[in-house]
């Protein structure tokens, strides 16, 4: 059996990972290019085609995936599907080997982190929450931030395994901590979007041209990261979703839900996580996040 990274061992070691989504797909594929060998599992047949013909390996089911693995890598959407591909006697914990590594890079509350670290615990698993920002350029690229939460022994045998997905990887703390940091970093994202967009109305609507306007805001101190991945969706308007309004709703919820439970005022916050929701009650949340373009728009008068 392979060692895990970090050791001097040769081998690498042998990765599973469940959930090949937006981000998991390129994420799977990044692995598999720095020299792991990739055994994934996830719902949708075409995904598992993809990751074969990547070089990967299909498993039929989390058991089939997990069972061999020395580090097990999980990217879904929610805590819900975090609990239901980790308990039970076909998740990842009843069929994990003791020893293996369990890294959930999926977004989800800090509580529900720190509840799956407990029960792999008493299985001889142990776990890091590593969710990541950058969307799907970012997972593609790989130059992803990782913000980790657990042991720092463990946040050493992963490091080389994240490196190969990310630029900027940081323990943040204990279990949990991970989550809590991405839950600041989908706060802030969401407000500079929310500006960027009414920034796009007001510039329009007052007949600047708006390519320029934003080539020269981005190179001041109202540039931003947001500004340069999003700049050509407000100006195509080109909503294709490399985040979702659903995913960045559910965030939203997750960041005002813990800072009410430490007593933390976000009162831009809470705006902003309303008008995300109400561009996802109009029937919106599949598209980019970017998308806050268009609730601005409609609150403008503008035509979509």
């Amino acid at each position: 059996m392979s060692t895990l990274a970090g050791s001097s061992h040769p081998t690498r070691p042998a990765v599973a990972w469940i959930g090949l989504g937006i981000m998991g797909s390129p994420m799977s594929e990044n692995l598999i290019k720095a020299g792991y060998d990739v055994t994934g599992f996830t719902l949708e047949q075409d995904k598992l085609d993809r990751l074969a013909a990547a070089g990967g390996t299909a498993a039929g089911s989390i058991a089939e995936a997990v069972r061999d693995a020395d580090v097990i890598i999980t990217m879904v959407p929610a805590s819900p599907q975090v609990e239901a591909i980790s308990y039970g006697p076909d998740g990842i914990l009843e069929n994990a080997r003791s020893g293996a590594l369990l890294i959930d890079m999926s977004s989800i509350t800090p509580q529900t982190s720190v509840d799956l670290a407990k029960a792999a615990r008493d299985k001889g698993i142990r776990v890091l929450d590593a969710p990541v920002s950058g969307g799907e350029a970012g997972a593609i690229e790989a130059v992803l931030s990782i913000m980790v939460g657990g042991e720092q022994a463990d946040f050493d045998s992963a490091k080389p395994i994240l490196e190969a997905l990310g630029k900027t990887i940081v323990l943040c703390g204990p279990h949990g901590s991970g989550q809590t940091v991405k839950a600041a970093n989908q706060l802030i994202v969401a407000v500079n979007i929310q500006a960027c967009a009414e920034a796009v109305v007001f510039l329009e609507k007052s007949g600047v041209d708006l390519k320029a306007a934003l080539d020269v805001l981005n190179g001041g101190l109202a540039g931003s990261t947001v500004l340069t991945r999003k700049k050509d969706n407000f100006l195509q308007r080109d909503f294709k979703p490399g985040f979702r309004i659903d995913l960045h709703h559910k965030d939203m919820g997750i960041v005002t839900d813990a800072a009410r439970n430490v007593g933390a005022a976000l009162p831009v916050g809470a705006v902003v996580a309303q008008l995300v929701a109400s561009l996802r009650a109009q029937g919106d949340g599949g598209l980019d996040h970017s998308a806050l373009l268009r609730a601005v728009e409609r609150l403008s008068g503008a035509q979509l």
